[in-house]
């Protein structure tokens, strides 16, 4: 049967496409080491990545919001460490002074070191990170406490809202502290600011029954600041073992989207290789079959 020139050249020009496809194929694969580079590679295959790369986006971001709440953590328990010595500090200055046997004017003096240590405890309660205040609730962009003019009473600006972060897919944990859960209502007899200024106060006028009374606020006060410490450590310890287990899903996705997606590049270099070959064998042969012509057939 007589095969028609149309014929015989559509049939080179469709088995010159096919080769040369394959070859394409071959060398996306070698040039970016994937196996799958469009939708027809491995459909099944795709969306398997694409839903390991959601997931591995997610852990991501979840690993970003540990590291910033334990950030947030650790700079709420140093500010509180701090605070605490301070109120040590001021306990023996209590003790000291409210022996009758100390002077008036020793009693005048002590005053001024109180009133440091009063600015000491306002700047630490405004402590910051990343220009955000830990102890504001969740007015993290307002500094949370001031002295007013008078001097009589330190105001609060935050919320009674901790500062929370996105843990898990349903779970929030508060990293930030509201202050007034901490350091007492503005109002508030156990204030831990209207502490120190009523004993900066006491020592002025030499009240040595103040002086005195200062002793169990302060002790009240420091286990309330305990407290919070010891919640901020088991905060932070469920923090360090959520990113533990976390770190070793994303490694078990990223192995798992690895064993799809990526191409073993030795092997793929020696299938571009066979590509290669059959596509200038093809080519070959096609040139010899375009070239003859009806003299060859007389």
């Amino acid at each position: 049967m007589r095969v028609a020139n149309k014929t015989l050249y559509d049939g080179i020009v469709r088995n010159l496409d096919k080769v040369s496809r394959e070859m394409l194929d071959a060398q996306k694969v070698v040039s970016s080491g994937k196996n799958i580079n469009s939708l027809s590679d491995d459909p099944v295959g795709l969306v398997t990545v694409l839903g390991l790369r959601a997931s591995i986006s997610n852990i991501e971001q979840l690993d970003k919001n540990i590291s910033l709440g334990q950030s947030w953590l650790m700079t709420c328990e140093s500010a509180l460490g701090q605070i605490n010595n301070i109120m040590s500090a001021a306990k023996e200055r209590c003790v000291q002074f409210s022996n009758a046997s100390v002077s008036v004017a020793d009693r005048a003096n002590a005053a001024s070191i109180v009133d440091g240590y009063l600015e000491q405890i306002i700047t630490l309660a405004n402590t910051q990170i990343g220009g955000r205040y830990v102890f504001s609730g969740t007015n993290t962009d307002i500094m949370p406490y001031e002295l007013n003019n008078a001097e009589t009473q330190v105001d609060y600006y935050g919320t009674r809202t901790p500062f929370s972060i996105k843990i898990g897919s349903d779970t929030n944990m508060a990293v930030g502290r509201d202050g007034q859960g901490i350091f007492g209502e503005n109002q508030d007899n156990d204030n831990i600011f209207k502490t120190f200024i009523d004993l900066k106060t006491s020592l002025q006028t030499n009240d040595i029954s103040g002086i005195a009374g200062t002793l169990d606020k302060l002790e009240s006060q420091m286990g309330t600041l305990n407290s919070n410490v010891s919640d901020i450590s088991a905060k932070n310890l469920s923090l360090n073992t959520k990113k533990s287990i976390i770190q070793g899903l994303e490694l078990s996705y990223i192995g798992r989207k690895s064993e799809i997606e990526d191409a073993d590049l030795a092997e793929a270099i020696m299938n571009l290789s066979a590509k290669e070959l059959a596509y200038n064998a093809a080519l070959s042969a096609s040139a010899k079959i375009m070239q003859r012509s009806l003299v060859d057939f007389l």
